[in-house]
């Protein structure tokens, strides 16, 4: 457990893994949390119609959107047009999936913590469809 403050090193982006994302993304890891805290946050940037495959979290996650637009679906069908400045909660073991939009690059704070033995919380599922996606875009656009 940290005693006093902690000024630490930016650390090196890394393009996320075509197992885990449809299209170019990359993670910047901000915070791994130490005892007792647990908190994660990474800078997520996704090119245009970048996202994830459908996934879930142990404790839930936030998403904070810093630049740009995107979509957040859920298996429900429900979808969301995410703006700059807007604020996700998904909640414990809800299969969902986000990325950009298909025109714009997609900026956002990804918020989660890990579980109490210091394991990924996230669990991985299957990529999003193409048609999907689409599907969700269209659902979402403003004519």
């Amino acid at each position: 457990m940290r005693t006093s403050m902690e000024l630490l090193p930016v650390r090196p982006t890394r393009k996320g893994p075509a197992s885990a994302f449809t299209g170019d993304v990359y993670v910047t890891p901000i915070c791994v949390g130490t005892g007792p805290s647990r908190m994660s946050v990474s800078l997520v940037r996704f090119t245009p119609g970048a996202h994830t495959n459908w996934h879930h979290h142990a404790v839930g996650q936030t998403l904070h959107v810093t630049e740009g637009v995107g979509l957040v679906g859920t298996r429900d069908g429900t979808v969301l047009r995410i703006h700059a400045g807007e604020t996700i909660v998904c909640p414990p073991g809800e299969d969902h999936w986000h990325g950009a939009a298909p025109d714009t690059f997609m900026s956002h704070l990804a918020m989660l913590e890990t579980k109490p033995d210091g394991g990924d919380p996230t669990t991985w599922l299957e990529p999003v469809t193409d048609q999907h996606y689409e599907q969700a875009d269209n659902k979402t656009r403003r004519h």
